[in-house]
């Protein structure tokens, strides 16, 4: 939890639900810090983390992440289209986002075509591979977060989002 709380300058209370499964939270947290020493550059990592997020309906997550693309000096443009679930301003970036709905969508099944133009876009089959680390890692971190019923921390008040109505 030291590593969480010096990410976000403390422990959210979501990780603090986690830790209620001590097996669960180790294997978020290692999950993680595999994922953070992946290829794929952070700013990519965190448009991962927001597209499973999002289309995982997970608030705290969207929230969080809201924070850290903040942080990183994300573009404002990319911070809201991530949140909209909607086209990203960069073509590189949309590639990585279709590219993790496809894998999501088709659980992992992904047709030749859609992984030839996730690689055109610049990313190696390693990256592909990474993705699909990046989506389980936040998938059991979404799952847990919305089966506790985690709750927004103040410290991401001002990045709160909610799921659009299906």
């Amino acid at each position: 939890m030291a590593a969480t709380a010096k990410k976000f300058g403390r422990v959210p209370s979501a990780v603090a639900r986690l830790a209620t499964s001590p097996e669960l939270l180790n294997g978020f947290l290692k999950l993680n810090s595999i994922f953070e020493s992946s290829t794929l550059p952070a700013l990519d990592r965190e448009v991962l983390v927001m597209t499973v997020a999002a289309r995982n309906g997970c608030h705290l997550c969207v929230a969080m992440h809201t924070a850290s693309l903040t942080g990183m000096s994300a573009a404002p443009e990319l911070v809201s289209a991530l949140r909209e679930q909607s086209a990203l301003p960069s073509p590189r970036l949309e590639a990585l986002r279709r590219f993790v709905l496809t894998v999501l969508d088709t659980t992992g099944d992904v047709p030749p075509d859609s992984l030839a133009a996730f690689v055109e876009a610049g990313y190696t089959t390693r990256n592909a591979l990474e993705v699909v680390l990046g989506i389980g890692t936040y998938t059991l971190s979404t799952f847990a977060n919305r089966l506790t019923g985690a709750p927004l921390d103040e410290a991401f008040a001002a990045h709160e989002w909610h799921a659009a109505a299906v």
